[in-house]
Order: C-alpha cells, then sequence, then structure tokens
C-alpha cells in the first residue's frame, strides 16, 4: 500500500504545483483550503439531493470546476496549466438554474425548514468566503475575472436553491 504521508510539510511548508515550496498560510493554499471546504459542502447538498437530478448535475460541474480553480491558483507564476476553465459556461448555467425558480424575495433563518435547505445555506455562506478570499488573492496573484463571477453567481444560485428547498 502506498504510503499517503510524505513528512515533506512537517516544517510548515507545502508544494504548489510544480514543486515550488510556500508556507502553509500562503494566500493561495488559505485560498484553496476554503475552496476545498465548500466543494466538501456541496458534496454534502449533492448526496441529499435525491430525485433533483438538474440540480445535481450543475452542483457536480461547479465541484469539477472548483478542483480546475484551485489547479490554477496552485500553479506558480510563469509555469503553464494544461487544465482548461470553464467558468464562464457554469456561470450561464447557474444564470438560467436562478431564473428559473419562481423566488418571492425576502430572506430566511437557516435551519427553519428541512436539513437539506440548511446544508445548503452552509454552502452559501462558505461560497461567499471562497469569494472573499478570492479577491484577496487577486490583489497579489491575478484570478480569470470569470472565476470571480462565477462565485458571486454560485452564492445566488444557493440562496435561492436553499428557499426553494425549504
Amino acid at each position: 500500500m502506498k504510503q499517503i504521508y510524505t513528512k515533506t510539510g512537517d516544517e510548515g511548508m507545502t508544494s504548489l504545483r510544480d514543486g515550488v515550496r510556500v508556507p502553509k498560510d500562503d494566500p493561495r493554499i488559505e485560498t484553496n483550503g476554503q475552496i476545498d471546504q465548500l466543494n466538501a459542502h456541496l458534496g454534502i447538498v449533492r448526496s441529499m439531493l435525491g430525485d433533483d437530478k438538474d440540480n445535481s448535475l450543475l452542483i457536480l460541474a461547479v465541484q469539477r470546476e472548483l478542483m480546475t480553480i484551485m489547479s490554477h491558483i496552485a500553479t506558480p507564476e510563469g509555469c503553464v496549466n494544461p487544465r482548461e476553465l470553464h467558468a464562464q459556461e457554469i456561470t450561464a448555467q447557474l444564470e438560467l438554474a436562478i431564473d428559473s425558480v419562481d423566488y418571492k424575495g425576502g430572506f430566511v433563518v437557516p435551519g427553519g425548514g428541512p436539513q437539506l435547505a440548511a446544508f445548503i445555506h452552509l454552502a452559501r455562506t462558505q461560497s461567499r468566503s471562497v469569494e472573499r478570499r478570492l479577491w484577496s488573492l487577486h490583489r497579489e496573484y491575478p484570478i480569470d475575472r470569470d472565476v470571480l463571477m462565477m462565485m458571486n453567481r454560485l452564492s445566488d444560485y444557493l440562496f435561492v436553491l436553499a428557499n426553494e428547498k425549504e
């Protein structure tokens, strides 16, 4: 069995793509940690959607795009990342999904309805945290504008989805 631990991070350093070593609290590592957490929340939501195939497939597409975004964030300047971003297409899909919901307006207190809605709200708040981290990171390491727009739309989508599932 292959060992999962390498012991190379025991002194507070980790690797970006191509082996570039950075501190574990580097803003790129912190941002990817926040994205990883969002991806886990979305996995919970997707596992609870049951027969809701349209939303399940959309969330899966978002999760896959988040993995690509993490890869780009972890690519050092001057290195080429072979993974193509599809944030613009995902944003369009999120907008279609938002527009298809009969949203009546207003805020709700998370947790007052079904468990699924509460988990969607948790994912929504994490998506906002990711968006803030990406904007902070963007000041030092430029982030593709389509990624920033996708993250803004994702939290809107999760908001209306949670309201729909209440």
